[in-house]
C-alpha cells in the first residue's frame, strides 16, 4: 500500500527540507513529493508507504498533515506512451482521476476518489 499525504507548507527556502528530514527522521522512506499551488502557502503531497509513522513524526515536528488517502501506485517502463496507454485504460473504465505523479524508481502514482475501480482498471499494471 502507499499514501499521499498532504501538507501545507510555507512557500519559503528550507520547508521542503523541514518535511523530508520529519519523515526520514521516522525511517520512513518519501517515493515522491509534489508542490502544487503559487504564493506564500503550497500544498506538498509526499508518497509514503507507512502513513501512520510519517504523520507522527511530521506533527511532532509542528507540520500537520491536511489530507491522507491510499493511492494507486504503478511500477512503468521508462518508455513513450506508458501513461497515455494507462490513462486510456483508467478512462475505459469510467474512473476521474484526481491525482497524477511520478514517484522514484520509474512510477506512476494515480488517486481517484473511487480507488477500488481505478486499481481494478489497472489490473495487471500494478
Amino acid at each position: 500500500m502507499a499514501f499521499d499525504l498532504v501538507i501545507e507548507i510555507d512557500n519559503a527556502p528550507g520547508a521542503l527540507a523541514r518535511v523530508a528530514a520529519a519523515v526520514s527522521d521516522a525511517g520512513v522512506n518519501l517515493a515522491a513529493a509534489v508542490c502544487v499551488g503559487a504564493g506564500e502557502r503550497v500544498e506538498l503531497h509526499i508518497l509514503v508507504p507507512h502513513a501512520r509513522a510519517a504523520r507522527h513524526l511530521l506533527a511532532i515536528s509542528h507540520l500537520a498533515v491536511t489530507r491522507e488517502r491510499e493511492v494507486a501506485v504503478v511500477d512503468v517502463e521508462d518508455r513513450p506512451g506508458v501513461l497515455a496507454d494507462l490513462t486510456r485504460k483508467i478512462a475505459r473504465a469510467g474512473v476521474d482521476l484526481d491525482l497524477v505523479y511520478v514517484a522514484t524508481r520509474n512510477r506512476i502514482v494515480f488517486g481517484a476518489a473511487d480507488l477500488g475501480t481505478l486499481q481494478a482498471a489497472l489490473g495487471d499494471a500494478r
